[in-house]
């Protein structure tokens, strides 16, 4: 795919990987529909997009709503007039033990509560908004891309069941949505990051970052823009599809 002029969707787009991403897309020139639950955040994205060239617009809403996406797709679809592409990117954490035992008594579980808001965002949130951006695609007969953000903690990862769960389920459906929609020349395909050098990963204290970068064989947190160059190059490659490419130091060989 060409990005010039292509609609773009990406949630979560206030900041963080979203931010990284649309800068990215914006120098290319795509057009871009940023989505996230922080307007102020989206204000500034937009603003450093629209200073590369391109047209931002921003769009509150809650991906976990399915009204609030279903009604989100199609003002972009209206806005712009058409759409290519989707990066599902809105994620949560609320990470604990599954079950957490001291001295041979349980003493915390990981409650419903924590595994439904993530379930919520992170798989569901990607569920509905790859479904309406299909839907658009689909209508306004515009072949595109459906991109997912996974992690390699969809392998497991001790303290995040709810976090694993959701990661591994986002990269089965771009797998599932790319045999599906192939006939109507969509493509989808996932990202999973290693640990990457986000706004909340550098706020962490020195001595965990340290600890973290040496687990990793690169000896150093990846950064939020080689990961937006992964999602230009899936972008950009026809015959990526339905596969997931894993950004992550070689921390998983």
């Amino acid at each position: 795919m060409e990005l010039q002029d292509k609609v773009i969707v990406i949630t979560g787009g206030g900041r963080g990987l979203g931010r990284a991403m649309a800068i990215q897309f914006a120098e290319r020139g795509a057009k871009l529909a940023l989505v996230d639950l922080d307007q102020e955040a989206l204000d500034v994205t937009a603003s450093m997009c629209e200073e590369l060239g391109t047209q931002a617009r921003t769009y509150q809403a809650n991906v976990a709503n399915e009204q609030s996406v279903v009604e989100l797709f199609e003002r972009i679809a209206a806005d712009f007039g058409t759409l290519h592409g989707l990066i599902n990117n809105a994620g949560i954490t609320r990470d604990g033990l599954f079950v957490k035992v001291k001295e041979g008594q349980v003493v915390n579980k990981m409650s419903l509560e924590q595994w439904q808001q993530v379930v919520d965002v992170n798989l569901t949130g990607t569920f509905l908004c790859g479904r309406e951006a299909a839907v658009q695609m689909i209508r306004t007969s515009s072949q595109g891309v459906i991109l997912n953000i996974s992690s390699i903690s969809r392998h497991g990862n001790m303290g995040q069941t709810n976090y694993t769960a959701t990661k591994a389920g986002v990269h089965a459906m771009a797998v599932t949505w790319a045999k599906e929609l192939a006939r109507y020349g969509i493509r989808a395909a996932a990202i999973a990051p290693g640990y990457i050098g986000t706004e909340m990963v550098m706020a962490m204290k020195e001595e965990a970052r340290e600890k973290i970068a040496g687990m990793i064989p690169a000896k150093r947190l990846g950064r939020p823009e080689e990961i937006a160059k992964t999602a230009v190059f899936i972008f950009e490659n026809d015959y990526i599809n339905g596969r997931c490419l894993e950004v992550d130091g070689a921390l998983r060989v």
